[in-house]
């Protein structure tokens, strides 16, 4: 049987990251052009400021940071500050629930991991396809390896 999406394919929320770089990168301009432009301030102060904005800009970019890959050998979750890889054969469901804020992968181990890479938060629709072909590809290929 063929896999409903070619793979290796990537998820990521493109509306959120959209939304966090703009407003990193925008934050990062006015602080840095408030700080160059007040005379009243040292060149310390001046750094501390533009280092302050780059800093926000990095959290920003950390919050921006999560995807699901998945590839023929299974799939990489990549959340805010960690990464777990797992096979196919790990994921028994994959769960997005109405009012859940991402995808919830049911393991065999009888955990639950958040995969931050499909939220329906800005892009609901977008994230309901998503999930969806997650939950095919992960059926499909836990099929042929029974």
């Amino acid at each position: 049987m063929p896999d409903p999406v070619p793979l290796p394919v990537t998820f990521r929320p493109g509306g959120t990251r959209v939304v966090l770089h703009v407003l990193g990168a925008a934050c990062f301009v006015v602080i840095t052009a408030i700080a160059l432009v007040l005379d009243t301030m040292s060149p310390a102060e001046k750094v501390s400021f533009v280092f302050t904005a780059a800093l926000f800009w990095g959290v920003l970019g950390l919050l921006a940071r999560p995807r699901i890959v998945a590839d023929e050998d299974g799939v990489t979750v990549v959340n805010i500050a960690r990464s777990r890889r797992l096979a196919w054969a790990e994921i028994v469901q994959v769960n997005l629930r109405p009012g859940d804020p991402w995808v919830f992968l049911n393991l065999t181990d009888g955990t639950s991991l958040a995969a931050m890479g499909i939220q329906p938060g800005i892009a609901r629709q977008s994230a309901i396809r998503d999930a969806r072909a997650l939950r095919a590809l992960s059926e499909a290929r836990t099929a042929v390896q029974d």
